[in-house]
């Protein structure tokens, strides 16, 4: 479906003023749907292409990534390719794949989706090394429970697309409100070192946390704040008894971070104090060989924020590989379509 608003020619571009009172340098979701965010080359190409009457030859493209991963973001790409006359095949979300295999297929009018060659792999590329991140902290965790706090390592506008990443990928819950609720899930998280900062005691916030947050909400208190954790864990214990769910290891690397050693300590002071219905949470500067390491000593649960948020996107390509329904490529790839099984028709 033409869309006269389309960065589809060099003058639409030419013409395009960015406001000067613009509050924000993210695009808007009107301005990726028109291709503000696409590379120069494709607009180009469609005014050539246009020129010589050959903008709507049917071509059949597709996209595979460079290395293995769990591919996010076909939402996405969906999403933009809606009104388009073109049809889609593609891999589930949260489909694992190999490096070179096929993950979308597109068959249609150039015209109807070529602008789009570098929003399509962007959604697919960023949301996808996300997931894949997400995955392998989550192999490490196990059965324990892994939460992504990533959304204060990246750029706002995109925090809620790599915390819905991280859940495909296998996440078991978000910190970021709309990250979460884009999943279908309620934001997971407790309290941070500024309540206990301002109020000026570990017991004293607990308590007043306990008090003002609805029941049903993890009671879950950071105990690395002002003294030492063991000392602290056993404080926030005896102060909450039976209704504190657990307690969160945070120790800054300047204090040497969280150690087997340290989980150690506390839960055996913790369970000879009586509490061992008391789970260990741990946060910090976590990675999966990190994560293993402290789940064998003792951990119960972990909150992975810059090992997700700072995964690189997966490479990924996109070949035209038929042309007229006749098999083609460039040199170095093989012409016509690849099989991949998992496809799966989506429009």
């Amino acid at each position: 479906m033409l869309n006269l608003n389309e960065f589809n020619t060099m003058a639409r571009v030419a013409e395009f003023q960015v406001e000067k009172n613009r509050k924000f340098l993210s695009a808007t979701h009107e301005e990726i749907q028109v291709g503000a965010t696409t590379d120069i080359y494709f607009v180009k190409t469609l005014d050539i292409l246009r020129a010589m009457g050959l903008e709507n030859t049917t071509v059949t493209a597709e996209i595979f990534a460079r290395k293995s991963g769990v591919i996010a973001g076909v939402g996405e790409v969906l999403n933009l390719l809606k009104d388009k006359e073109v049809e889609v095949w593609a891999l589930p979300e949260g489909t694992e794949f190999q490096g070179k295999d096929v993950l979308m297929r597109i068959k249609g009018k150039y015209s109807e989706f070529g602008l789009f060659e570098t929003t399509l792999l962007g959604f697919l590329a960023s949301s996808s090394g996300w997931a894949t991140a997400a995955k392998l902290a989550k192999e490490a965790a196990g059965d324990c429970a892994m939460s992504c706090f990533g959304a204060r390592h990246v750029h706002p506008a995109v925090a809620p697309v790599m915390e819905r990443a991280a859940l495909v990928g296998g996440a078991d819950s978000a910190s970021c409100i709309l990250g979460a609720k884009l999943f279908g899930q309620e934001p997971a998280g407790t309290a941070p070192h500024a309540l206990i900062l301002i109020v000026g005691d570990t017991v004293e916030a607990a308590l007043a946390y306990h008090q003002v947050i609805p029941l049903g909400e993890l009671r879950l208190i950071l105990v690395d704040t002002f003294k030492d954790e063991a000392e602290e864990s056993l404080r926030v214990a005896q102060a909450l008894g039976k209704d504190l769910d657990g307690i969160r290891l945070d120790t800054p690397s300047e204090r040497g971070g969280v150690t087997p050693d340290l989980i150690k300590e506390v839960r055996q002071r913790l369970d000879k104090a009586g509490f061992s219905h008391v789970k260990i949470f741990v946060s910090g500067g976590l990675y999966p060989e990190k994560i293993s390491l402290l789940k064998q000593a003792g951990a119960d649960a972990f909150g992975v924020g810059s090992y997700i948020s700072g995964a690189s996107p997966i490479d990924m390509t996109m070949d035209i590989k038929e042309i007229r329904n006749t098999p083609i490529a460039k040199r170095g790839r093989i012409p016509g379509i690849l099989d991949n099984p998992k496809l799966e028709k989506v429009k």
